[in-house]
């Protein structure tokens, strides 16, 4: 069995360390924003990495969109900087329900422009009360004589303020979940900036005040919302694994370079014992971490919704090694690993919301779990 990534996701990785490389000498000042960085979004434009994000019919790259091609590129991009590797993903987490839910219409309107990145996406799920219990949102969505009316609010999205247009979840009047396509400017729709968070983030407190939409602004089924949203969560929670990973194999690397120059006690800090057991531990750890994110991924490119539990166990088992790797990296340099906007400094305050974005490691924990008791004889 071969281990080692297909030519054309090599391709697809040295693309994606390019674009990196290129965003590099303003990655810290990009990742400050909590707004849109032009330069780092003009680059990813130019890149035409965001067509990997949809399917080759409306401008994408393949066929449909490649879990492993879309974590290879995150594990790069999250490396250098974090706000343009959020750039990337939210172009198909905010656009797959439009994929494999959308009208003919709706897909010709909008995905060729989120493969060129013209249109940024987003994904409204959350609600100021409401975080990994979705059957609570109150956002309701009502018929009104030939159209739609959308009241309620969407807390902490990504992209708010930023994105073109919301697909949206909310509860129909007979307790049924369904998802719909929100065009950002319409009548009714407002956006506040989300307080600050410790990894600065692009997101927005979204509002819908009775905001009137058309019979078309269905996406799939009327109540099966729910669907669209697990769909989602198959192709791109693999996604965050892969970031994890990326966020790590940096940390380990500035740590490599100060470790192996500073020395301690006649020799360099690498050959302390201590150090060169936190060294291996997180090197291991990453490799480890690598195998089961591309595993669920590919595992993802044939069946993304029987993949999830893989998808979920790779999302717990990197975001968590992420954070116990920048920890060590950080007490590795001890003082220098302290200093704000420095690399190492910047790694550590992202690794945080790893665990808690796109299913958090508790939850993932009762899914993997209830997976795991319902398949053993």
């Amino acid at each position: 069995m071969n281990f080692d990534l297909e030519p054309r996701y090599l391709e697809i990785q040295a693309r994606a360390r390019a674009l990196a490389q290129q965003v590099e000498p303003i990655a810290a000042e990009a990742d400050e924003r909590n707004q849109v960085h032009p330069v780092v979004l003009e680059a990813l434009r130019d890149s035409g990495l965001s067509a990997l994000m949809v399917p080759a019919e409306f401008g994408g790259q393949d066929e449909r969109p490649d879990p492993l091609a879309i974590c290879v590129v995150r594990e790069a991009l999250m490396a250098t900087s974090a706000h343009l590797d959020s750039l990337f993903a939210l172009q198909g987490i905010g656009s797959y329900a439009i994929s494999v839910g959308g009208t003919q219409a709706q897909r010709e309107e909008w995905l060729p422009r989120v493969a060129t990145a013209e249109a940024l996406a987003a994904l409204g799920l959350t609600e100021p009360d409401t975080g990994s219990d979705l059957k609570a949102i109150t956002t309701q969505v009502y018929e009104n004589g030939d159209g739609l009316v959308l009241r309620g609010g969407k807390s902490w999205i990504s992209n708010g303020g930023a994105a073109a247009f919301y697909v949206v979840l909310a509860k129909e009047a007979n307790d049924s979940f369904s998802m719909l396509l929100v065009p950002a400017d319409a009548p009714g729709v407002s956006v506040t900036p989300t307080e600050q968070i410790i990894a600065p983030h692009v997101l927005g407190e979204v509002g819908f005040d009775d905001v009137p939409l058309p019979a078309t602004a269905w996406l799939g089924e009327r109540g099966r919302g729910m669907d669209l949203v697990f769909a989602t969560l198959g192709v791109f929670r693999v996604s965050v694994a892969g970031a994890s990973v990326g966020l790590a194999q940096a940390a380990l690397e500035v740590a490599v370079r100060h470790t192996r120059t500073r020395e301690g006690f006649g020799r360099p800090l690498a050959k302390l014992g201590p150090v060169a057991q936190m060294l291996a531990d997180s090197w291991t750890e990453i490799e480890q971490a690598r195998l089961l994110t591309y595993r669920a991924a590919s595992l993802a490119r044939e069946d993304p919704a029987a993949a999830l539990h893989h998808s979920s166990m790779a999302k717990l088992a990197a975001s968590e090694m992420a954070g116990r790797v920048v920890d060590r990296c950080v007490q590795m340099m001890g003082r220098f690993g302290l200093i704000r906007d420095s690399k190492i400094e910047r790694l550590y305050r992202q690794a945080r919301p790893m665990r808690i974005y796109e299913g958090a490691s508790e939850i993932l924990r009762l899914g993997i779990a209830r997976e795991l008791t319902r398949t053993v004889p």
